[in-house]
């Protein structure tokens, strides 16, 4: 790293007092409210999975026209994150925090009241430019205004947000979207909104707004990333349903995001001041935990993709019913954030980060033995193991991004590893929708060579359901028409099951493989005592 990047000020954070050993009331309900951002954000990722076909009928939309709901908010917050760092700096913690909150309800507001599909993807674009900043803003609060032996508690809670949100979204789409209808999905962030707005105006101190940083940026830099991140997310989300590079639009974005990567990556290495320190990566712990959490991600948002689209497809499950399964992956963590906590300030965080991998991966594997059958008994101890595991690993890998890293590179950092762990989860999320159609392909053609017309079984299973079909009044070549599609309905549910266990399979596999690679960081602890700040 040179000497300009060091001296670089990040929201007036580089040359910040010595924090005081005691924390103020006034402090933690600061960093409750950042929290609380980080929170909203996540949620409103997955929130409207549960409520997409009610949003869908108003809009008079297509399931493929919907899917852009989600990644206009998804590109949108993939580029605002690494600007954050930016914006720190220019316009200090406060204003920036309580300015994007403001439009990011306003604009929630908006897309509850959408009245076409070109209005609801204008607002959920402008909703994740204006919400996803509060992701790494939430971790460079507990960097800058707690005290290194407070960090832990900090870092736990930040974890909660990562990991909570993603699986409460579905539940509580679903219960929404059910007693009150969709809208009230986007209009519920009113109350975290509103009192994240009160702690940060409370809480923070009014900084200098240095619109001379707006001028230096590294704008051409910035346009790269854009292109870059925004095509990259365009790539992932909506390949699988364009058949990847068999079409011509894939093909263009897929360019599009590798122009543009390079060509922010080449910008930042030689410019003196980056709009974001990507020279970050080259430390070690920061390199390890920011691509675990990319793998994180993928197991977070791949998760909660695969499990309610197997509820609903294959259980028939209400998006409520979908809620209730789901919810076990969430609440249990709340009690096991505080015992990770402690404990991360007395045992080396490889051994615990890999206790909750290992747990993680497990829980995925024991999804990857599901049949036609499973439902809410069945699915939750998976769900609860996956929940003990997950707090472990979030906070775990916090420690290791932030270990050592200078102050005034903290936005810096908290922007690079939320982006990667988002961006994790799109690349997971797409390579599992296209793992299920061909997995179901493979399936269906297994299934269509051994289940023979000709054999016995298959012929008696044929007759019994003729049979049923007759003595319903339905006359005897349309009942065995029927009994076929019967057969051929049952033999692509099967296929689906399958399909849906080796996705499980895979994110398992993964999770539980990557324990090797966080054994090539170094050794952490969370800070425990008044004196301990060395390891930040």
């Amino acid at each position: 790293m040179t000497s300009t990047v060091t001296r670089l000020p990040a929201g007036g954070m580089a040359h910040a007092p010595a924090l005081p050993a005691k924390v103020s009331a006034r402090t933690w309900i600061t960093v409750a409210a950042g929290m609380l951002g980080a929170f909203m954000a996540v949620l409103d990722i997955q929130i409207t999975n549960a409520s997409l076909k009610d949003i869908l009928g108003t809009l008079s939309a297509t399931q493929e026209e919907g899917s852009w709901i989600s990644t206009a908010y998804l590109c949108a917050e993939i580029v605002v994150i690494p600007m954050t760092a930016l914006f720190v700096r220019v316009f200090g913690m406060r204003f920036y925090m309580v300015a994007t909150t403001a439009l990011f309800l306003v604009f929630s507001t908006l897309c509850g009241a959408a009245w076409n599909l070109p209005s609801m993807i204008v607002f959920r674009m402008m909703q994740g430019f204006t919400g996803g900043a509060l992701i790494p803003m939430a971790m460079t609060l507990v960097m800058a205004k707690l005290p290194p032996h407070k960090r832990a508690v900090g870092m736990a809670i930040f974890g909660l947000t990562a990991t909570l949100a993603p699986s409460m979204g579905p539940t509580l789409g679903g219960y929404l979207s059910e007693l009150y209808g969709w809208p009230s999905i986007f209009y519920i962030n009113w109350v975290p909104g509103l009192l994240l707005i009160a702690g940060i105006l409370w809480g923070l101190d009014k900084e200098r707004i240095r619109l001379g940083e707006l001028v230096r940026a590294d704008w051409i830099g910035i346009a790269f990333m854009a292109l870059g991140l925004a095509s990259l997310t365009i790539f992932l989300e909506e390949g699988n349903s364009k058949d990847w590079f068999e079409s011509e639009f894939i093909r263009t974005f897929a360019a599009l995001s590798l122009f543009g990567i390079v060509g922010w990556v080449a910008m930042s290495l030689t410019r003196h001041d980056p709009f974001v320190n990507l020279r970050l990566y080259g430390q070690r712990n920061f390199l390890v935990a920011t691509a675990l959490s990319a793998v994180i991600g993928m197991g977070l948002y791949g998760a909660s993709f695969l499990l309610p689209l197997f509820l609903g497809q294959i259980a028939g499950y209400s998006p409520m019913q979908i809620g209730e399964v789901i919810m076990w992956a969430g609440l249990p963590q709340l009690f096991v954030m505080p015992f990770a906590a402690k404990l991360s300030s007395k045992i080396d965080n490889r051994i615990l980060c890999s206790f909750g991998l290992l747990l993680f991966g497990y829980s995925c594997i024991m999804n990857a033995h599901m049949d036609a059958s499973t439902g809410y008994d069945q699915l939750l101890w998976s769900q609860v193991i996956r929940a003990i595991g997950q707090p472990f690993v979030m906070l775990t890998l916090s420690n290791f991004a932030m270990q050592g890293i200078a102050q005034h590179d903290t936005p810096s950092a908290s922007s690079l590893f939320n982006m990667t762990r988002n961006l994790g989860g799109s690349i997971g999320i797409a390579l599992l929708a296209t793992s299920l159609t061909v997995r179901e392909h493979f399936h269906s053609a297994i299934l269509g060579d051994s289940v023979s017309l000709l054999a016995p079984a298959t012929q008696e299973r044929i007759d019994q359901l003729t049979q049923s079909f007759m003595a319903k009044g339905i006359d005897p070549v349309t009942a065995g028409n029927q009994a076929l599609a019967a057969i051929d309905r049952l033999m692509r549910r099967e296929a689906y099951v399958m399909a849906y266990n080796d996705g499980f399979f895979i994110i398992g596999a993964v999770l539980i493989g990557c324990i090797g690679v966080l054994w090539f960081a170094d050794k952490v602890k969370s800070p425990s005592g008044p004196g301990a700040g060395g390891a930040h």
